[in-house]
C-alpha cells in the first residue's frame, strides 16, 4: 500500500502542478489576447481537472481532518459530491471539445460547416447547461453518502476509511447506475463518432497533399495539430474510462471496496486529467515559445 500511495502522491501532485500552470496560461490568454472558443473549452476542462485532482486528493487523506472542526459528515458529503461533479463534468466537457473541433476542421461542403458560427455564437450557453444539469444531477449524492464511523456495523460500502455510501434499495441503485451509465455511453459514442470523423478528414487531407508535396516535408498545419491533439486526448480518455468504470461497476454490484481496489482505481481516475494538461502544454506551440523565450532569457 505504501507503493500504491505514494505513486498516488506524486501522480496527484504532478497533476496538480501541471493544470495550475495551464489553467494561469488560459487565463491570460483570455484576458489580454482575443477570445477563442477552443481556449475557452480547454481552460474549462484545466479548471474541471484542478479541482477533481485536489478533491481526490482530500478523499484519499480525509482521515487526517478529524482534528478540524468540521462534521466528518458534512466533509464527506461536500468532498465527495464535488468530486463527482467534476468527474461528470470532465466527459461532458471533453465531448464538447471533440465536437467543437470536428466542426472547426469540416469542409465547407460539409453538412457541420453549417455549425461553424452557431457553435462559436452558442459555447457560453453550453457550457451554462452542461454545468447546471451535472450539479443537478449529482445532487442526490448527498443523501447517500456521510462520514460514519462503525461501517462495518451498518453495512455500508466505504469509499474511504471514515467515507461509505449508505446501503440503498436494490432498484433505486440500478436505476441510478442504468440512468448514469446510459449518458456516459452516450457521450463516449458521440466521442468515438466525432473522433472516426476527424480521422477521415485529416486522412483526405493528407491524401489530397500527396501528389504535390513529399510526405516527409508536408509541414502540419495548426488545425491539424490541435486536431490531432484533440484525438489523443479523446483515445485515451475513452481508454482509461472504461478501465474506471470496470472497476466501480464491480464494486457497486457486490457492495463491496478492497482497499486495494479503490486505491488502484483512484490512480486510474487520476490518469487521464494528469496526462491532459502535459499533453496540451507539449503541443501548443504559444505555451513551447513562450518557454523557449524564458530559457533563452536565463541563459
Amino acid at each position: 500500500m505504501s507503493l500504491i500511495n505514494n505513486v498516488f502522491y506524486f501522480q496527484n501532485g504532478l497533476g496538480v502542478l501541471a493544470n495550475m500552470f495551464l489553467l494561469l496560461f488560459y487565463t491570460f490568454i483570455i484576458l489580454c489576447h482575443r477570445l477563442k472558443p477552443m481556449d475557452l473549452i480547454s481552460c474549462q476542462l484545466t479548471f474541471i481537472h484542478t479541482v477533481l485532482l485536489l478533491t481526490s486528493g482530500v478523499l484519499w487523506v480525509t482521515d487526517t481532518f478529524e482534528s478540524l472542526i468540521i462534521d466528518n459528515d458534512i466533509k464527506c458529503k461536500t468532498v465527495f459530491y464535488i468530486h463527482r461533479v467534476m468527474r461528470g463534468l470532465s466527459i461532458c466537457i471533453t465531448c464538447l471539445l471533440s465536437v467543437f473541433q470536428a466542426v472547426t476542421i469540416s469542409p465547407s461542403t460539409s453538412f457541420l460547416a453549417n455549425l461553424k458560427l452557431k457553435l462559436k455564437k452558442y459555447i457560453i450557453y453550453a457550457f451554462f447547461y452542461i454545468w447546471s444539469l451535472t450539479l443537478s444531477f449529482y445532487s442526490n449524492l448527498i443523501f447517500y453518502v456521510g462520514g460514519f464511523p462503525n461501517v462495518s456495523e451498518t453495512n455500508q460500502m466505504k469509499v474511504t476509511k471514515s467515507c461509505s455510501i449508505l446501503p440503498t434499495n436494490y432498484i433505486i441503485k440500478a436505476l441510478n447506475l442504468t440512468v448514469a451509465t446510459s449518458i456516459d455511453i452516450f457521450l463516449v459514442g458521440v466521442m468515438l463518432i466525432t473522433s472516426a470523423y476527424m480521422v477521415l478528414v485529416l486522412f483526405r487531407h493528407q491524401r489530397q497533399h500527396k501528389y504535390l508535396h513529399s510526405l516527409s516535408h508536408l509541414k502540419s498545419s495548426p488545425e491539424k495539430k490541435a486536431t490531432q491533439t484533440i484525438l489523443l486526448l479523446v483515445t485515451f480518455f475513452v481508454f482509461m474510462y472504461w478501465v474506471d468504470f470496470i472497476i466501480s461497476s464491480t464494486a457497486v454490484l457486490l457492495w463491496m471496496y478492497n482497499p486495494v481496489i479503490l486505491s488502484v482505481q483512484k490512480i486510474v481516475l487520476n490518469v487521464y486529467p494528469t496526462v491532459t494538461p502535459l499533453v496540451q502544454i507539449s503541443s501548443d506551440s504559444r505555451i513551447i515559445n513562450i518557454l523557449k523565450n524564458i530559457r533563452s532569457k536565463y541563459h
